[in-house]
């Protein structure tokens, strides 16, 4: 059985899904973003009890081609998203969303701000603002390493959005993760202590 699932658009999601569906008794088959496959051993699967525990994690299940097709969208941000990353290659996320989707670009970019109550273009920015703070707080990497292994012109341009979308500066991020591993080295040395 597939379930396209609504709001599953990162790493953290499947991980969360891959342990929340055993507890309910759910077999995974295969799971990625915007679907899992489950497998149906002779069991009455409960669509309420699925769409609450989906919700509990900011979750839903897609009915309509509407829906799948922003899930389709969403999955394909984040897969460019990545690719940059992992490349430094820069990415024209119309041509990679018209490519991977098959379809007319300014379409579905029509379809995702009806429905999402945003542009494609601002949610590709926050996407990506997302990732900066997730790799100024957890890796070593400068802003302008950040900068350009996702595709912008210059530390400075990341700099600004950062601000503009964030209300904060890198450097508050990179505050908060000397601030957090300075208690985690002060718990450790009154563990040591003890």
């Amino acid at each position: 059985m597939k379930l396209l699932i609504k709001g599953m658009v990162c790493d953290r999601c499947i991980y969360i899904l891959s342990e929340e569906l055993p507890k309910l008794g759910l077999e995974i088959s295969d799971i990625r973003l915007g679907e899992v496959i489950l497998k149906v051993r002779d069991k009455i699967l409960e669509e309420q009890v699925i769409k609450t525990m989906l919700q509990k994690y900011g979750f839903d299940l897609l009915y309509n081609k509407d829906q799948r097709l922003i899930s389709q969208i969403k999955s394909a941000v984040e897969k460019g998203i990545q690719k940059q990353l992992d490349t430094g290659e820069r990415i024209k996320f119309s041509t990679l969303i018209r490519d991977e989707l098959r379809k007319d670009y300014d379409s579905l970019s029509a379809l995702f701000s009806s429905s999402e109550g945003l542009t494609l273009e601002k949610f590709i920015i926050s996407r990506k603002i997302e990732k900066v703070k997730e790799l100024l707080f957890y890796t070593q990497l400068s802003l302008s390493e950040i900068a350009y292994s996702l595709g912008y012109s210059s530390p400075a341009h990341l700099s600004n959005q950062l601000k503009k979308y964030t209300g904060f500066t890198s450097s508050h991020y990179k505050r908060m993760k000397r601030n957090k591993l300075a208690i985690i080295e002060e718990q450790s040395k009154n563990k040591n202590q003890v």
